[in-house]
């Protein structure tokens, strides 16, 4: 009987925003629906979730001008309408980003404070209300805040301010106070993306009072998050970030490229179902991909995989025109490097190595009797 109440509750909770047009709200909603389904129905959360994915969001209405909004800022709400300050990431997450050891560690334990965070507080202990990921684009920074949100089973909204530093300097404290209110009320957990933006307009004089009322702003909003969610922020240009926006983070999360193992371990999910295809090849892939960020790796693999599909080259012509690629933009004592290890990890032979890589034979031989030498 309860559980047929809640189902009728739903129903009339959405056919409410539906009737009034209030689509990322519907999202937002399905979203919170299919987490709550996930371990009793996985089926149905699964096909709900197929919707979604179907039917990207619009970066559009995703926050609403609200009754509390003091007067004046109604127009600043209609303005980030507008704009679509804020976008909901409501894909379900299902496998865990790559992290290397320390990261992921660090991931892991601001998961466990959430989930435990009742334990934390009657410990005397306040668990970690704001974090800040720190590193190269395309190492996982959103994907993880994704990650965390769907364990927190919370929606995930991003507040990029590159585009509110581009479009809305004057109005910008406003704005971004509204987002971040807004974020409060649907209990979200929300990412600051592009945090750094603030910091790379201050080579222009007349930008300088909005930019320390943005950074107050900010700098208040963290103080006053509520220790029921989490709020993140995202850079890749750490060395630009204030030290007073520092110093305000609980956390601070730097992520890295991947690691030699985790690029084979990238290759292998994101080949998915033509792995064994591609098998004999993930090797020389995981070589010349050193290097790469995991969204780069990612990028290629699907483009093979689209190529193959399509049927427009054939497995071998796919992966040498990859690897020949990649080769060709390293400097020479890199070119080498691969080549050799190719000739000597990968299996192929001279003759394969010397046309991928453009590396002479005797090089490649030279280079691989020295390396031997020395173990």
């Amino acid at each position: 009987m309860g559980e047929n109440k809640n189902i009728q509750n739903d129903f009339v909770q959405l056919a409410r925003m539906a009737v009034n047009e209030q689509w990322d709200d519907v999202r937002l909603f399905v979203a919170r629906v299919l987490r709550r389904y996930r371990a009793d129905q996985p089926q149905f959360a699964d096909e709900l979730n197929q919707l979604l994915k179907a039917n990207p969001a619009r970066r559009s209405d995703i926050f609403r001008e609200r009754k509390t909004l003091h007067e004046g800022e109604s127009a600043a709400a209609d303005l980030g309408i507008a704009s679509g300050l804020l976008r909901p990431a409501v894909d379900e997450v299902t496998v865990p980003p790559f992290l290397n050891g320390q990261t992921k560690k660090e991931i892991e334990q601001l998961i466990l404070e959430r989930k435990r965070a009742s334990f934390l507080i009657k410990s005397g202990l306040s668990p970690s209300r704001s974090a800040i990921f720190q590193g190269p684009p395309g190492v996982g920074k959103t994907l993880t805040a994704r990650w965390i949100a769907s364990k927190m089973d919370k929606p995930l909204l991003i507040l990029d301010l590159a585009t509110v530093m581009s479009s809305y300097l004057g109005r910008t404290g406003t704005n971004v106070r509204a987002a971040i209110e807004y974020a409060k009320e649907q209990d979200a957990v929300l990412l600051l993306d592009e945090i750094d933006a603030i910091a790379k307009r201050r080579s222009d004089d007349s930008d300088i009072g909005e930019l320390k009322r943005l950074v107050t702003v900010i700098l208040q909003e963290i103080d006053a998050w509520p220790a029921t969610s989490l709020l993140l922020a995202a850079t890749n240009h750490p060395e630009l970030i204030d030290p007073a926006l520092w110093r305000r983070f609980d956390a601070v999360v730097c992520f890295e490229l991947p690691e030699s193992g985790q690029v084979k371990e990238s290759l292998v999910r994101y080949f998915g179902n033509d792995k064994a295809v591609f098998d004999e090849w993930i090797d020389s892939i995981a070589i010349a991909a050193e290097g790469e960020s995991f969204s780069d790796i990612e990028k290629a693999v699907y483009r093979m995989r689209r190529s193959l599909a399509l049927g427009l080259a054939d497995e071998h012509s796919l992966v040498a025109e990859y690897l020949s690629k990649r080769v060709k933009n390293l400097d020479k004592k890199t070119q080498i490097s691969i080549a050799s290890r190719l000739f000597s990890k990968a299996g192929l032979s001279q003759h394969q190595v010397s046309e991928l890589t453009g590396v002479a034979r005797e090089t490649i031989r030279k280079h691989a009797l020295h390396e031997s030498s020395k173990g």
